[in-house]
């Protein structure tokens, strides 16, 4: 028996100083060759040798209480003859110090070093995850090929002698071996599969070799828990007296794959051990340890040829890897919704994105994602965000002050900017970080735009009139601004091949800093007005074109035809004069307005004029053939008719007599009040 135990106290030793090895060797190939999986594999090993060390120091308690039973065997047989008033018995107890050294050493020192295996595994666990996760090196593989050649000649010792070391534990005098064995067999499998991803590393498929480096720090974690549950269910536990105790660093979830007897064994051993339910006995067990393998079997075939349906929801897109490759010539391609087949995993692999999915993303400012911030109020003079950028816009002003600077405006853009995947393949391959370099390109196209924008931009046309340009960022033009913007935003992104179409881009966000909004409004409402007395000004003149001619475009092509014919007049084109003659005739008779009425006075004076010139010859005709019929009575006759116009609405009196006569006429010119009887029509004559 003593034979037995050395040499499990042997085994453990060579376990220790393997462990040990592998742990270095790993440690410092991993550090010096960049492997991440390889360094993350050499705190497995020191965990294996840690545990191994804690079983060569029981085996060596158990290899010298074995001893001592012997020994106070012998002693016994010597003390046969003793007398029944002998004190044999308390010698015996005084001398069994080995197995009171053993008792306790089971009973507090293993419980003990399980929570301090524990402890490390959890506590490394949780250190190389942030080292992994927050990069604290560049874990670029020199050789990977090198690595998978040296993991496997790892991973094959540590299986052997993780076989062996389990075969052992079969034997209730080496059950103890069984930790040890499961955690080289945790090592042996770690191994294999690094090699595995290092030798797809070394074709520049790195997706394997990523998962293997999360497992591991994971299987450290979960086998550190599980050391601490065991712990404590041990507490609670029920002790049969020369029943093997199984310790708490020995993993139930390592020896489901390395306790000799199969899967089943393992499980109903474990029952019956914690509850003392005799399951191997059962009829169930039984049948489930006969269909067990075959059903296996086809669950996992089953679910690998799942591995060969592709689902692609609506608004989502698909696209397919051929041995890692994307590109159509190798066999990749990109999915629409619905349901399609490929190569079963590793052959080909499905990524399914949200393609018709609007995304957004902010420039400008740093959003403050709470509900009060979502409800405030986004006012000038206020600040809107947790965090806003400055950004600098030209100025109209021509004045440098003296140090030589030319003035410029301060203004903050809160822009959101909303796109979509439109070519799945260029988003993903074409950029490592797509989202991020999209977010670049809005930055430096942003800057570019305010950097040559204004405030307020401004046209003047060769009219007078003052137009937005389409590079106003606070005024009327915003608009403009907005898609214009857009528009170089795309332009860059389809000239990087991002593969994204630009939905909205918002400009309603542009406002200045809040130390210096009143100046500001200030400003605005200047240039407002400035735009009002334009607009107003250029009403007028609208206004004034149309009474003229009946509309702008009358009135243009009247100064342009009226531009011509002086032209040509000048030049003394006698062929263009008269055509342009004409057209500016025919235009003229289109025209409306005040052209038109003038046009048609002047025509009415001339046409009155005219025949009043007719008429006043036809009338000195007439009075001259009268005059050289009668010239003694017709200047007579002019006289009277002169008299009679220019006396109209004079009484008038006439008296007929002869010159040679002497007769005295009396005349009463006075005014009667009341008309005589003689004046009065009584109607006699029609008698």
């Amino acid at each position: 028996m003593t034979g037995s135990l050395r040499k499990a106290e042997t085994v453990s030793l060579i376990a220790l100083l393997v462990s040990f090895v592998f742990f270095v060797s790993t440690l410092l190939l991993g550090v010096f060759q960049s492997m991440l999986g390889v360094y993350l594999l050499s705190w497995l090993m020191l965990a294996s040798a840690l545990v191994w060390l804690v079983l060569l120091i029981q085996f060596k308690h158990r290899t010298k209480a074995e001893q001592e039973k012997l020994d106070m065997a012998q002693l016994a047989k010597s003390d046969k003859q003793k007398t029944i008033f002998s004190s044999g018995g308390d010698r015996m107890a005084m001398l069994a110090v080995a197995q009171k050294r053993l008792a306790t050493f089971e009973k507090w020192v293993l419980p003990i070093a399980g929570v301090a295996i524990a402890a490390y595994q959890i506590l490394i666990g949780i250190f190389l995850y942030r080292r992994q996760v927050f990069g604290m090196y560049d874990w670029q593989a020199d050789n990977p090929l090198l690595g998978a050649v040296l993991m496997v000649v790892v991973a094959f010792l540590l299986f052997l002698f993780s076989r062996f070391t389990t075969g052992m534990s079969s034997q209730s005098d080496w059950k103890p071996l069984r930790a040890g064995g499961s955690y080289l067999l945790a090592g042996a499998a770690a191994g294999f599969l690094l090699a595995i991803g290092l030798a797809l590393a070394q074709f520049r498929h790195t997706v394997f070799l990523d998962v293997i480096e999360v497992i591991i720090p994971g299987l450290l974690i979960v086998l550190g828990s599980e050391t601490i549950v065991n712990t404590v269910l041990d507490v609670y536990r029920p002790r049969v007296s020369g029943q093997y105790s199984r310790t708490a660093f020995d993993s139930r979830l390592l020896g489901l794959f390395s306790e000799p007897g199969g899967l089943l064994h393992t499980v109903a051993h474990t029952i019956d051990y914690q509850f003392g339910f005799q399951v191997s006995q059962t009829w169930f067990y039984k049948l489930l340890g006969r269909a067990i393998v075959p059903l296996i079997l086809f669950a996992l075939l089953t679910m690998y040829l799942m591995s060969a349906v592709v689902v692609v929801g609506p608004g989502q897109g698909a696209i397919v890897e051929r041995f890692g490759s994307p590109h159509p010539e190798d066999g990749g391609r990109v999915l629409s919704p619905g349901i399609a087949l490929k190569w079963p995993w590793p052959i080909d692999i499905a990524y399914v994105y949200p393609t018709d999915h609007v995304q957004e993303l902010t420039v400008g400012y740093v959003i403050e994602d709470t509900e009060a911030a979502r409800r405030q109020p986004l006012l000038w003079g206020e600040e809107h965000h947790a965090e806003e950028y400055d950004l600098l816009a030209a100025t109209t002003s021509e004045a440098v002050d003296e140090d030589g600077v030319v003035p410029v405006s301060i203004v903050r853009a809160n822009i959101p900017i909303q796109y979509r995947i439109r070519n799945l393949r260029d988003y993903l391959y074409n950029h490592q970080y797509p989202d991020k370099t999209l977010e670049a390109i809005c930055y430096r196209e942003v800057v570019q735009f305010t950097a040559s924008s204004t405030v307020e931009a401004e046209d003047r046309t060769r009219t007078g009139v003052v137009a937005p340009t389409g590079k106003s960022l606070m005024g009327e033009g915003r608009l403009a601004a907005a898609h214009e913007l857009k528009r170089r935003i795309q332009a860059a992104a389809d000239e990087a091949g991002l593969g994204v179409e630009i939905i909205f881009l918002g400009l309603q966000g542009i406002h200045p800093p809040p130390q210096v909004v009143p100046e500001y409004q200030d400003v605005i409402a200047a240039v407002q007005r400035r735009q009002a007395e334009v607009l107003n000004a250029q009403a007028d003149s609208n206004k004034t074109l149309i009474e003229l001619a009946g509309s702008i475009e009358m009135v243009k092509q009247l100064y342009d035809l009226a531009l011509a014919f002086g032209e040509a007049r000048e030049a003394d084109q006698i062929d263009d004069i008269e055509a342009l003659r004409q057209d500016l005739l025919d235009a003229f008779a289109r025209a409306r307005g005040h052209v038109f009425r003038t046009l048609r006075r002047a025509e009415s004076s001339a046409f009155a004029r005219t025949e009043a010139a007719k008429g006043e010859g036809l009338r000195f005709d007439g009075q001259f053939r009268a005059f050289t019929a009668a010239p003694e009575l017709y200047p007579r006759f002019l006289r009277l008719g002169v008299l009679e116009e220019a006396l109209e609405s004079i009484r008038k009196y006439v008296v007929i007599a002869d010159p040679e006569d002497y007769e005295v006429y009396i005349v009463d010119l006075q005014e009667r009040l009341m008309p005589s009887l003689y004046d009065l029509d009584l109607g006699l004559d029609d008698f």
